[in-house]
């Protein structure tokens, strides 16, 4: 049968798109705002702002390798109700919170039950896409999240501007509670369980893919520092309108994601991987080094573009190492990789912030870059030759 006959977008399918775009529309509204707030409103030391900001990482990464084995051992979709549902309560939390401690402890409650979140959604978008388009259809799911980190915090600007923080809380709280409705519409039945060793390490960890994650971290660490403080390097620099970088980024992702998916199931998954480093580290040292509004603005779209490529193509290859029940575990591993690069970005762009200035932090996230496809090539990639499954 060929792929234009085998249906990818069916209402599964859809329903899982939606809710994964809503919980991170929601989730990413607060990101470009939340140094702001705490710079401005709550009179907090920017160097202490990217210690605040990771805190969300490091609840993800107390809770992802355990999100993993519980996707793989027990029904996917109550799961990931309850967690979404929780995901979604934490939002009210924002609105009392006034010291980095407070901000610090819901932050790593909500990052928490977000890491069960995401790899359970991932992982029953996986199981309803076709194996025969499993690369374009993780395209598309990947770029909702993508399109929602870029166009999330373009509304979010506007809206703190116009009606500040609290408001802003709210609104994503709304949001998010809609992204749980469209979980309660998806079809999915539930699953057998898979009989486990009682100790292994594969329960929380994908071994095949280990190989992967120093490439996927490296690339992400960059990711963490621009979305977290590209509105603040912007007024830095000078730039008419920061929060419109947001918009070039997503074009960027839409047009990458459009196009990498189907040469992913092509077999051009190496050459897509390896062309997205390299634009990363071009559009990082450019944007580091020029500074007008025309280069920030462009730099913009070619960053979307290298991330929209990045972020589908490793999630391919993670995935394609595991077996269906091991899938959850594969997007823990794979997910987990990206938030620690996200974490470290942030929290190295604050320190770097407190020393130099973010044009340093973002030529740091070039050099990861470079790194990152060093190891690809060393590492990734020759493993993923030896470790990849078939369907």
């Amino acid at each position: 049968m060929n792929k234009t006959q085998i249906r990818l977008w069916n209402r599964n399918f859809i329903q899982c798109c939606i809710s994964y775009f809503l919980m991170s529309f929601a989730f990413y509204m607060l990101m470009p705002t939340m140094p702001v707030y705490l710079v401005e409103e709550l009179n907090i030391d920017p160097s202490k702002v990217g210690l605040a900001l990771s805190s969300y990482t490091i609840g993800l990464l107390c809770v992802r390798p355990f999100s993993g084995y519980l996707v793989d051992s027990f029904s996917r979709k109550p799961l990931y109700l309850f967690a979404f549902f929780i995901f979604s309560v934490m939002f009210a939390g924002y609105l009392f919170a006034a010291t980095v401690l407070s901000v610090m402890a819901v932050r790593f409650i909500q990052g928490g039950f977000m890491g069960l979140t995401s790899v359970s959604g991932n992982t029953i978008a996986i199981d309803v896409i076709p194996s025969e388009r499993r690369g374009e259809g993780m395209g598309f799911y990947g770029l909702t999240l993508n399109l929602s980190m870029s166009l999330a915090p373009l509304l979010a600007v506007s809206l703190y501007e116009i009606k500040g923080f609290h408001p802003l809380v709210i609104v994503a709280l709304g949001i998010s509670f809609i992204g749980v409705i469209s979980v309660l519409l998806i079809r999915y039945p539930q699953r057998e369980k898979v009989a486990r060793p009682p100790l292994s390490l594969d329960r929380f960890i994908l071994i095949k893919a280990l190989p992967f994650v120093p490439s996927y971290m490296l690339s992400a660490v960059p990711y963490g520092m621009v979305v977290s403080f590209v509105v603040l390097y912007g007024k830095e620099i000078q730039v008419s309108n920061p929060g419109y970088f947001f918009i070039f980024m997503a074009i960027g992702v839409g047009v990458a994601r459009l196009i990498s998916g189907k040469l992913i199931d092509r077999g051009k998954i190496h050459h897509v991987s390896i062309i997205s480093l390299i634009t990363l580290v071009i559009a990082f040292t450019v944007f580091a080094t020029f500074h007008s509004d025309t280069i920030f603005f462009v730099m913009a779209l070619f960053i979307g573009i290298g991330f929209g490529i990045s972020i589908s193509a490793f999630q391919y290859i993670f995935v394609s190492v595991a077996p269906h029940s091991m899938r959850g575990t594969a997007t823990s591993t794979y997910l987990t990789s990206f938030d620690l690069g996200v974490g470290i970005g942030m929290l190295s762009a604050g320190y770097i912030t407190s020393h130099a200035d973010l044009a340093t932090a973002y030529l740091i996230g070039a050099a990861c870059c470079v790194l990152s496809l060093l190891f690809y090539l060393r590492l990734a990639k020759p493993s993923y030759e030896k470790n990849k499954l078939i369907g």
